[in-house]
Order: C-alpha cells, then sequence, then structure tokens
C-alpha cells in the first residue's frame, strides 16, 4: 500500500494567485489624469484661536464655548476647568477654553 504525500505545491500555487487578488480589492479606484482632487471635508477643519480671543474674561457657558468654536473654525470645543483631568493629545481641530475658579475664560487656544 502507498501513501500519497501531501504536496506543498498546491497550496503554494493557490496562495500566489489568491493573494494578489486579494490585494487588489482593497485598492482604490484610478483618478483619471487631470481629475482634482475633492476638497477636505469639513472634518480636516483645523481651529484658529484668534478670532476666539473675544471670549477672553468672560464667564464661559455653552452659548460662548459654541460661538467661539464657530468662530475659531474648530471641530470641537472644550472647557477646561482649574485642577480638572484633561487628555494632553494634540488635536488640531480642537478649542480650548481655560477658565478660572470663577468661570471667566483666562487662556483660549488650540489643540
Amino acid at each position: 500500500m502507498r501513501i500519497k504525500r501531501f504536496s506543498l505545491a498546491v497550496p503554494a500555487l493557490l496562495f500566489s494567485i489568491l493573494l494578489p487578488m486579494l490585494l487588489s480589492a482593497c485598492a482604490g479606484a484610478p483618478q483619471a489624469a487631470g481629475t482634482p482632487e475633492p476638497p477636505p471635508s469639513a472634518a480636516s477643519r483645523r481651529c484658529n484661536a484668534a478670532p476666539a480671543q473675544f471670549a477672553m474674561g468672560r464667564t464661559a457657558d455653552a452659548a460662548l464655548a459654541e460661538e467661539a468654536r464657530i468662530r475659531s473654525g474648530a471641530k470641537t470645543v472644550r472647557v477646561l476647568r482649574p485642577n480638572e483631568v484633561v487628555t494632553m493629545e494634540f488635536n488640531a481641530e480642537r478649542l480650548n477654553l481655560a477658565v478660572d475658579q470663577a468661570g471667566r475664560v483666562i487662556r483660549v487656544n488650540c489643540g
């Protein structure tokens, strides 16, 4: 009785055929020459703190935070209170309003 050995050539051949097909499925559709890039989405807005400096010295509330966010062009806004634990990662789309104990804005910056 003869035992057939499993050949690795068949799986290797299938792998070498299927791998490029699977990888090509991940590729995006090619753009025609001269096709302009789409404009940046609203999600890629960058914050500019200068127009939001009007908030300095004012009491921070939801309306003030939203107005400052709109004027700065930021996607999000957060109010940083004294001794509050906050994340330190930089986010170019976020406006920060730091307030004192009385709730008045003492610093306006992006990040």
